[in-house]
């Protein structure tokens, strides 16, 4: 039986890592450990030299109780939570609630012994805080919820995201079986495949203030992963079983605004991060099959920095897509299928002689929803969190590497501009960039224009979805090359397995150089036992 609270369950924060004995003092001393800090500051562009605007972001905790009614967990100065509190009946926990993982605590010398507990301890005592929730919520008359019927959230920014995995991979750290009970995991700028510094994984030796837990053989074996780690050139990053399809990666581009260690940080991190976490490594792969459309775990790109003022955490565009995807109506994964891509006539021809030839094909995608000042995705090429494609790599596989996935959208019909309009939509700005062509390992320039696209247009999708699982699906589109069209032309939506239905648009540069393919969005009911309830 679903509970009648659905989709609304408690939520679960897990902060990130502190390094020193301070810092890890003050996470102690703060009462939501960082989640309630916001920000009035927005940083619109990458350029560096651009004044930051004003923006009001109140804070995550904040916004979920203005928003949605969450509330925290303090009451009169003290913690329900606490074995003295929780059996007061005037303090009772409902499902809207905000609860902070606060491990720290232990390692504190103003709450604890002043000794650092291991990964597996913090994922092991986080089964065990779900487990209490859980007896909390479900002994509150009020909530109406079986034991059985419990679920909750799981939001962890950094390092946090990786105590959750422990706790949802390991079978070894989860003995009372608590994983089971969470239904979403949503990570901000979580080190899934660990730490690169210059280059270079994080060796295991420097166990200096617990840095070698983002090593990657560390982490092979603290997520049980040590037979995949083997096979799959060092690689961490993967999510088995049902939760990785209910797994959101928050991905911050911005390395420039981390200003940690002077800067120094985000130098050694390098292009392509958000000061301290590389982009790729932030994200997570299902363990299944991994170009299989409508398998993957949801991602997104926001212009943010690993924190700080312009940090991933207090920014508009994360908390957009953290409470459309714990509480929305439909979900979209836009995936692109290359089926030809047509050379510059003189790199044909070389080519054709059996020369060897090279691009990197460059795909950007900025998705928007109906009637917001910002994007739920951006992905561009001066951000370094485009997808890439190597020419090499399709003429090798054509199928197989020509499907990349882009971003997953989730929309919902509590943010409608206009609430008594049936229909979602949102505006996708999809390029794809000219690349560096080589022949032999040279640069290949004659009629070379930097900066320039291959294809380049935006499209308007809109979705009316169906009252039940198995309904049918109004689907509109518009591209948007002779100016703003409304969503006009009527798309067939194909059946897929899990309640999924599949569109696919076509585009073509038809020009030469020139690419041409499809989009391909897998689209589906999110929560849809909370729309047949409500």
């Amino acid at each position: 039986m679903v509970s009648r609270h659905t989709p609304f369950h408690p939520i679960i924060y897990v902060r990130g890592y502190a390094m020193t004995p301070s810092e890890i003092d003050a996470t102690s001393a703060d009462p939501f450990c960082g989640f309630n800090l916001g920000s009035t500051v927005y940083r619109a562009v990458a350029n560096r030299q651009k004044q930051p605007r004003k923006f009001i972001f109140e804070s995550p905790v904040i916004r979920l109780a203005s928003d949605f009614g969450y509330r925290d967990v303090y009451e009169d100065g003290y913690d329900i939570l606490d074995a003295e509190w929780h059996d007061d009946p005037e303090h009772r926990l409902n499902s809207r609630s905000i609860i902070v993982y606060r491990y720290y605590d232990e390692a504190s010398t103003l709450l604890g012994i002043g000794k650092v507990p291991s990964l597996e301890v913090f994922a092991s005592k986080l089964g065990e805080l779900i487990l209490k929730v859980r007896e909390l919520v479900c002994g509150n008359p009020d909530n109406a919820i079986a034991p059985a019927d419990f679920r909750c959230y799981l939001v962890a920014h950094s390092m946090g995201g990786l105590v959750c995995r422990g706790l949802l991979q390991n079978p070894k750290l989860d003995s009372k079986g608590a994983a089971k009970y969470v239904d979403k995991f949503f990570t901000y700028a979580t080190p899934h495949n660990g730490i690169d510094v210059l280059g270079k994984n994080i060796p295991s030796w420097l166990t200096w203030n617990d840095i070698s837990n983002f090593n990657r053989p560390n982490l092979a074996r603290f997520l049980a992963l040590e037979d995949v780690y083997k096979k799959d050139e060092d690689r961490v990053n993967w999510l088995p079983g049902k939760i990785a399809e209910r797994t959101f990666c928050m991905v911050g581009t911005n390395r420039s605004d981390y200003e940690v260690a002077m800067g120094l940080s985000r130098s050694f991190a390098g292009h392509g991060s958000d000061g301290l976490v590389r982009i790729e490594s932030a994200t997570l792969q299902a363990l299944t099959d991994t170009r299989k459309p409508g398998l993957a775990c949801a991602k997104a790109f926001a212009y943010r920095a690993h924190s700080g003022y312009f940090g991933i955490v207090n920014s508009e565009e994360s908390y957009q897509n953290l409470t459309r995807f714990l509480f929305g109506d439909v979900r979209a994964d836009l995936w692109v299928d290359i089926t030809e891509i047509r050379l510059p006539r003189e790199v044909q021809t070389a080519q054709d002689q059996g020369r060897n030839v090279d691009a990197l094909y460059q795909f950007e995608a900025l998705a928007s929803p109906r009637g917001k000042l910002w994007y739920l995705t951006r992905r561009v090429s001066e951000e370094d969190s485009v997808a890439c494609l190597a020419h090499r790599d399709w003429k090798s596989a054509p199928k197989k590497n020509g499907l990349l996935y882009l971003s997953s959208v989730f929309l919902s019909n509590r943010a409608k501009v206009v609430p008594s309009r049936r229909s979602l939509a949102y505006n996708l700005i999809f390029n794809v960039r000219v690349p560096d062509y080589e022949i032999e390992q040279k640069l290949w320039v004659n009629q070379h224009y930097e900066g320039s696209y291959l294809y380049r247009n935006a499209l308007v999708l809109e979705l009316v979805a169906p009252d039940a699982p198995k309904g049918d699906w109004t689907i509109h589109y518009a591209w948007q090359d002779q100016g703003v069209s409304p969503a006009s032309e009527v798309l067939d939506a194909k059946s897929l397995a899990g309640g999924r239905v599949e569109v696919r648009i076509p585009f073509d540069s038809n020009s030469t150089p020139g690419i041409k393919g499809d989009l391909r969005f897998i689209i589906q009911l999110w929560n849809p036992d909370a729309q047949m309830t409500d």
